[in-house]
């Protein structure tokens, strides 16, 4: 596993060491020490897993404190297009963005997430499986997003977007929690 830093404080890439023989692959998607070795303190709480067809755009979704959280992405089937927004107020790429494409063609590439940043992601391929290991415990109450077409980004069309995903406020309305 090699790790990259990103111009993002904080958010990591994981290049994930991939193993292929006549049965199929195998990948090791998360390393405690690796993540210590990055000064990185993070315990799984819980993990999710979707799988979603092409063009679907899940997101920005994010947690707030005092239950905000980092996470770890990976796409274990599939290619999307990862998309963060840093809604950290004190730093210096507040409410910028970074995308990256997570899938077999960018070995199986992680990114860690730290808390304050809204996250989304739209499928490129024809399905996708994508796998979340969170620092804390989904609660319902502290679950918040922001509208994805409010940001200056080219999602493409033909999208298929939650009701959920479609009433939340837009980027300029929102007023971070995040120092």
């Amino acid at each position: 596993m090699k790790i990259e830093e990103s111009k993002f404080k904080g958010v990591h890439l994981f290049r994930n060491e991939t193993f292929f023989d006549h049965r199929g692959s195998f990948t090791k998607s998360f390393n405690n020490s690796n993540f210590k070795s990055y000064n990185i303190d993070f315990r799984v709480k819980e993990s999710f897993n979707s799988f979603s067809k092409k063009n679907v755009l899940r997101g920005f979704h994010f947690q707030v404190p005092p239950y905000d959280h980092s996470k770890v992405v990976t796409c274990v089937f599939g290619e999307i297009l990862d998309v963060i927004i840093d809604l950290r107020k004190s730093s210096d790429t507040y409410l910028k963005v970074f995308n990256i494409k997570l899938g077999i063609e960018n070995d199986y590439c992680s990114i860690y997430i730290p808390p304050g940043f809204a996250h989304a992601f739209k499928v490129l391929s024809d399905f996708a499986s994508t796998s979340y290991l969170t620092s804390c415990e989904y609660k319902q109450d502290s679950d918040l997003g922001i509208l994805f077409n409010s940001i200056d980004f080219d999602w493409g069309s033909d999208l298929i977007v939650s009701e959920r995903d479609l009433s939340f406020p837009k980027l300029d309305s929102f007023k971070t929690p995040f120092i």
